[in-house]
Formats: C-alpha cells, sequence, structure tokens
C-alpha cells in the first residue's frame, strides 16, 4: 500500500529501497481494523523526481502511517533539505484509500500535501497535489503506473504541474536482494531543464537500483539517478544514491 506515494517522493533517493522507501510496510494491528507503520532513513542525497532538494548532501527521512482494514489510509512523510527560500525541512501530509479494483490489479488514490515550515519572508510555499496508481504483477516482476496533478497554486507561480511514472521491481529469488526501475515524465513547472534554467518544462527522470535487507527491518540500498536537460552539479547532475533505511 501507498506505493504511489513513494513513487511521486522518489526517484527521490532509492529507486526500490526507498520506493522510493514505501512508508506502508511494518504494521501493529489492532481489534479496531487500524495499523500504524513507520519507517527512518539516512539517504546520502534527497532526490525528488531526480533534482536534489538537499544540494548534494545526505538527508535525514521518516515518516509514520495509520492505515485500515477498509483502505482508507493517513500519514505523514518528512526529510531534510537544503532548500534556500524553502528553509531546512519538508513535511509532507497525505491521505487516501488503495485497495484491489480486481484479481491482481490494485489502485491507490490519494491528496498530497507539501508543507515548508521553515520557509523564509512569509512566502506561500506549499501545495497541494492529488495523486493516483495502479499496480499489478507481470509474472515475477511489480509494475506501477501513475500520476500527480498539482492545479495552478500561488507557491508554483500560479502555474501546473503534471507527472507521469512507472515503477518496476523484482526480487532475486532466495537472496535479501531486490532489483527497481523508475521512469518518471514532468510536464509543468517542476521539470527539472526548467528548474535549471531553461524554457523547457518538460523533462525525464529515471532511475535504476538495488536494495538488500541485511538485519531484520534494516535495509542497504543503491541507486543511480538522473534527469534531462541541464546538469548542475548538486542539483540536476546524475548522481549515486546510497539509502539505509528501517522500518518499524
Amino acid at each position: 500500500m501507498l506505493t504511489s506515494i513513494r513513487g511521486l517522493f522518489a526517484a527521490t533517493a532509492l529507486a526500490g529501497a526507498a520506493l522510493v522507501a514505501t512508508p506502508a510496510m511494518a504494521q501493529e494491528e489492532d481489534t479496531s481494523g487500524f495499523s500504524v507503520s513507520g519507517n527512518a532513513a539516512v539517504v546520502t542525497d534527497y532526490r525528488f523526481r531526480g533534482v536534489s532538494l538537499s544540494g548534494g548532501d545526505a538527508a535525514i527521512q521518516g515518516g509514520i502511517d495509520v492505515a485500515h482494514d477498509s483502505g482508507f489510509y493517513i500519514g505523514t512523510w518528512g526529510s531534510s533539505i537544503e532548500g534556500g527560500l524553502y528553509g531546512s525541512t519538508e513535511i509532507d501530509i497525505y491521505g487516501g484509500w488503495s485497495g484491489d479494483v480486481t484479481e491482481g490489479l490494485a489502485i491507490d488514490v490519494g491528496l498530497l500535501y507539501y508543507y515548508y515550515p521553515g520557509g523564509v519572508g512569509g512566502l506561500d510555499l506549499d501545495y497541494f497535489e492529488p495523486y493516483a496508481s495502479l499496480s499489478t504483477t507481470l509474472g515475477p516482476v511489480d509494475a506501477t503506473v501513475g500520476v500527480a496533478y498539482a492545479w495552478s497554486q500561488d507557491s508554483l507561480g500560479s502555474d501546473d504541474n503534471l507527472y507521469i511514472y512507472t515503477d518496476f521491481g523484482v526480487a532475486i529469488p532466495e537472496t535479501p536482494i531486490s532489483l527497481s526501475a523508475h521512469l518518471g515524465y514532468t510536464d509543468g513547472v517542476l521539470a527539472p531543464p526548467f528548474l535549471a534554467g531553461t524554457l523547457d518544462d518538460s523533462g525525464l527522470d529515471w532511475s535504476i537500483g538495488a536494495s538488500a535487507t541485511v538485519l531484520g527491518a534494516l535495509s542497504v540500498g543503491v541507486s543511480y539517478v538522473g534527469v534531462e536537460g541541464p546538469s548542475i552539479n548538486g542539483f540536476t547532475d546524475d548522481a549515486i544514491v546510497g539509502t539505509l533505511s528501517v522500518e518499524f
């Protein structure tokens, strides 16, 4: 559950282990039908759709989710950033519903709110983004295709942004290793080439990665992340990103 959310955040750090760090994993259940899960991670670079939001430096991340047997969920996830006017912290708050629409096909729909509590000068930097994804299996491969759309908002310069992505993951039999791949396309104000200073408001991001469970709920991973457009060091350059994460 919630694979769409991590797919949105990541091609962020680790296309597989950070899958992008799917928040609803290890869960504690009670008789009310609710379950609680959490995650924490250290990444060598916080990549959001291929673009570094930590200035090419390491970031600390973590989140918690509450889900119900009906499929409804709410959660929050945060990361340290090096965001200039955006401050030093990003907090994402989301809620939605996920479940099977037919045998072998799951849907996840919801609304995500990006909140920057350390923003400078009282600027309106926060924005909303609805999302939806479909997930299935293709033989041994887990496959997801998703979309997110941020409508025109003041914090986006009165512009909008469309993001379409697909993720693939496969576990290597009889090993703790999983492989993953991600491809995303942005059309709008958050496109990597536009953020890098060009007039092109569309572009691709991609990543390939591997992760392994090394000790109980502890995982390590590595991924190669890239984007279209000018290569700016610590921002839109290709990068190898490492992740150390734990689920609880």
